[in-house]
């Protein structure tokens, strides 16, 4: 795997100065992201990031943990058990070197046997889905890392506003959806595009009834985004 984040990653932390991670999308420009925003402490996190840290309870997953900001908090500030989960290794590096106490380099997708309270999905976590066939195939693993009263924290956007309105009732009667995206990066004059995927609640809540899970809207944020709390629905 080209890990270009992970790269970025470690050069902020290593030597932290006015270094951006470049990104775009295949419906946006690009958009240059200060490295400095990985590394925000909880006063600068954007409101939906916190309310989810403050309902984070007992033996948390932080589920594409980065540079670790959020399992800092949560270990450091709330005293909980958190382990750090993320594909890049130099995101777990990073993670590591700013005290992480546990980590795992690996895919969410292939982590089993183990149960946990609370697994956080922040900045968009979702969108390791890919796509949207591939939620309820991720929801259905997360469920198995559930213990029965736990919870799943989820934050993702609406993308529908990008379109016009005319195009917004396409959408709506078409096969394929509006969320599913090519996502660059670049940093350092390499680039890097994979797919990735922004879920609307109204979709996020249908995958979840597939899989059994409850659902509800916790939060709305300012820019079509919310965060959202799922759990084991009861009989």
């Amino acid at each position: 795997m080209n890990d270009l984040f992970g790269k970025a990653l470690l050069n902020y932390q290593q030597q932290a100065g006015n270094q951006e991670l470049i990104t775009w999308t295949s419906l946006t420009e690009e958009d240059p992201v200060p490295l400095s925003y990985f590394f925000r402490g909880f006063e600068k996190m954007p409101t939906i990031e916190k309310k989810a840290l403050q309902l984070a309870s007992g033996k948390v997953l932080d589920i594409g943990c980065g540079s670790g900001s959020h399992s800092l908090y949560l270990q450091n500030e709330k005293g909980l058990d958190v382990t750090g989960i993320d594909r890049s290794q130099g995101a777990i590096d990073v993670a590591k070197m700013r005290g992480v106490k546990k980590t795992r380099c690996q895919s969410i997708m292939e982590l089993s046997g183990e149960k946990y309270d609370t697994l956080l999905l922040l900045m968009n976590g979702i969108g390791i889905a890919q796509n949207f066939k591939g939620v309820v195939p991720l929801l259905s693993h997360l469920k198995t890392l559930l213990h029965p009263e736990g919870e799943i924290l989820v934050d993702s956007s609406d993308l529908i506003y990008l379109f016009p309105e005319e195009e917004q009732l396409d959408w709506q009667m078409a096969d394929s959806y509006y969320g599913e995206l090519d996502y660059g990066i670049r940093f350092a004059d390499e680039e890097q595009e994979f797919p990735w995927l922004y879920l609307d609640y109204n979709h996020l809540e249908t995958a979840a009834n597939l899989t059994q899970l409850h659902c509800e809207k916790v939060l709305e944020g300012p820019n079509y985004d919310f965060l959202a709390r799922l759990t084991a629905m009861e009989y």
